[in-house]
């Protein structure tokens, strides 16, 4: 059987709990799998996966993509405590788009390519 999704990305959490629920609750992600230290997530081909681990790792930027700006205005009623700042064009990329920031500090993008 064929897994939803083409590939995971993993990354080291002390907050497992926190971090997950974050992007459970505020960004739509479905748990897909619950293992002994790790949870994956995944929202459409999207896929997380979060390990009990140390060193935490934060680094990279995490892009959630729209099919449109109303998918980006929509996460971002969602994240606007976190974001750092309303959504907004950016004319080098044609892109629309905010930043935002999860529990542990990872940089979490979402956009829609104009």
């Amino acid at each position: 059987m064929a897994e939803p999704f083409d590939g995971i990305t993993f990354f080291r959490t002390a907050a497992r709990e926190s971090v997950v629920a974050f992007y459970r609750d505020r960004l739509d992600c479905t748990v897909w799998r619950e293992q002994p230290d790790c949870t994956i997530v995944h929202r459409d081909g999207y896929a997380l996966g979060f390990c009990a681990r140390a060193p935490v790792e934060t680094e990279g930027c995490l892009t959630f993509l729209h099919d449109g700006r109303e998918g980006v205005d929509a996460d971002y009623e969602t994240l606007a405590d976190v974001a750092d700042g309303e959504p907004r064009y950016n004319e080098s990329y044609d892109i629309y788009q905010f930043f935002a920031e999860d529990p542990e500090g990872r940089t979490v993008e979402v956009q829609t390519f104009e």
